[in-house]
């Protein structure tokens, strides 16, 4: 079966992969002219790598880490000491650690909350405790009707106070969904929670030995290639063409440089595009089934990554940092964390800014100044008087529209990947999956997406996703 999938991101490539281990062929075509969607890197004139965002790894993503398994790649994550670092804004330049103890699951966790007394009380500990207990006795479906509330009415049902939504969760939904607790879905925070509490390595963090593009999606290509598929890059999709009964007859490719357009043909078609894009190229005939009205229901988040080069030494921590700023969310110092970007002597600090729908507009310059003087609550003793650090260059990323907007009751417009039209499918983090819009989901989606068309053509070999509570053997060793 020859499958064309609009979209090289890692629900594409993941998708294209699992195609190919299942005998098929797929023919992966990106617009643009770098692979990742919303994973990309690139190099600026110096070398020097930056990204669409901080890519940060969990324990709890099984499908991710057995996809690298497969690919023989998972040496390239850089597992992190088993912790939680959070700033404390009262107090510049001191961190609040949640350090989890490698003892199993959910002890691990609960050890590392009653150990920390910086951040939260006794009572608050307790209240939060009893909260949580229903998602864990009574599992996802619990968690799926919390959908209806934001965390934040969430907390307030288990009277849970504000202070701890305000100390640890604004931080944690940020970094998780770029908006804050009154906006997100309690779904996506439980089902994480749920994560970190049930495996015993949920909570622990890698990062990437180099840039996502060339360390985690090229050997993906490579792989693809190897079984006989194609990816096409600067290959933008400008039309869905179809037969007169609503089913696909083509991809209609946009020329570029002075080429002409041409059409791409196969028996079963893809689209791992984002949900904003793909209801852009939505064909007019399909706009009225109920199925593709609901991805009215699904928009993209504004997202801004930082990359911020100094001329010295800012920290030796090797981890990601909660910033807890009105305007940070999370960030690291990739001189340290990141192999491929180790500078002994000067900080490469990556950061998130969220949420970002107040900044999306803003000129580069206006949106570094804030985050310098941001930076100089973070690090003090750099930022001071007499000889501060100077900042030798900077690069802002812009995704004006990144993952779906994890609202409440948004989990009801997510669609499945498979479609009313019949070689027509979808992939995509925004589809329907358990794990949030994330490198998880993407990965999930797309090996769920390549199940579905298998199944569709009532062929033997299945693609089947990982269990969540199944944690690959080897992380009992990181």
């Amino acid at each position: 079966m020859r499958v064309a999938i609009a979209g090289a991101g890692l629900a594409g490539l993941s998708c294209a992969k699992y195609l190919i281990d299942a005998g098929h062929t797929p023919i992966v075509l990106e617009s643009r002219d770098v692979l990742g969607g919303l994973v990309a890197a690139w190099k600026d004139d110096d070398g020097d790598w930056y990204e669409t965002g901080l890519h940060a790894f969990f324990g709890a993503y099984p499908n991710m880490l057995q996809l690298m398994a497969e690919l023989g790649i998972e040496d390239r994550l850089q597992w992190k000491q088993h912790a939680l670092i959070f700033n404390q804004p009262d107090k510049p330049g001191v961190l609040s650690r949640f350090d989890v103890p490698d003892i199993p699951a959910p002890f691990n966790v609960i050890v590392s909350i009653l150990r920390n007394n910086d951040m939260l009380t006794w009572e608050q500990k307790i209240r939060f405790a009893i909260g949580l207990t229903p998602a864990i006795i009574r599992g996802q479906k619990y968690v799926e009707d919390m959908d209806q509330y934001s965390f934040a009415e969430w907390l307030a049902r288990q009277g849970i106070d504000e202070k701890v939504s305000s100390d640890v969760f604004i931080a944690a939904c940020k970094a998780l969904t770029f908006i804050n607790p009154d906006e997100v879905s309690s779904t996506i925070l439980l089902t994480a929670l749920n994560r970190f509490l049930q495996e015993r390595y949920g909570s622990k963090i890698a990062f990437l030995d180099g840039s996502p593009t060339e360390r985690l999606c090229q050997p993906i290509v490579d792989h693809i290639t190897a079984g006989g598929g194609e990816v096409q890059l600067k290959k933008p999709l400008k039309e869905i063409q179809l037969h007169d009964d609503g089913s696909v007859r083509g991809f209609l490719i946009r020329g570029l440089d002075g080429a002409a357009d041409e059409v791409i043909t196969a028996d079963a078609y893809v689209s791992a595009m984002s949900v904003d894009v793909m209801k852009v190229l939505m064909p007019p005939a399909w706009k009225s089934m109920a199925f593709f009205q609901k991805l009215d229901g699904l928009e993209g988040v504004p997202v801004i990554n930082l990359h911020l080069w100094f001329d010295r030494k800012l920290t030796d921590i090797d981890q990601l940092l909660f910033s807890r700023s009105d305007l940070l969310s999370v960030y690291a110092d990739m001189s340290v964390t990141c192999k491929e970007y180790a500078d002994p002597d000067r900080s490469m600090l990556e950061l998130v800014l969220a949420p970002a729908k107040d900044w999306i507009d803003k000129s580069d310059d206006e949106i570094i100044a804030a985050t310098m003087i941001d930076l100089e609550r973070l690090f003090p003793q750099h930022f001071g008087t007499g000889n501060p650090a100077k900042l030798r260059k900077f690069k802002v990323v812009k995704t004006p529209r990144s993952v779906y907007t994890a609202t409440p009751g948004r989990q009801a417009y997510r669609p499945d990947q498979l479609t009313p039209i019949p070689n027509f499918f979808l992939s995509g983090s925004y589809t329907m999956q358990r794990y949030l819009g994330s490198m998880e989901g993407a990965v999930l989606s797309g090996k769920l997406t390549a199940q579905a068309l298998v199944n569709s053509r009532s062929l033997t070999e299945v693609v089947k996703p990982t269990n969540a509570s199944n944690q690959p053997q080897s992380m009992a060793n990181v």
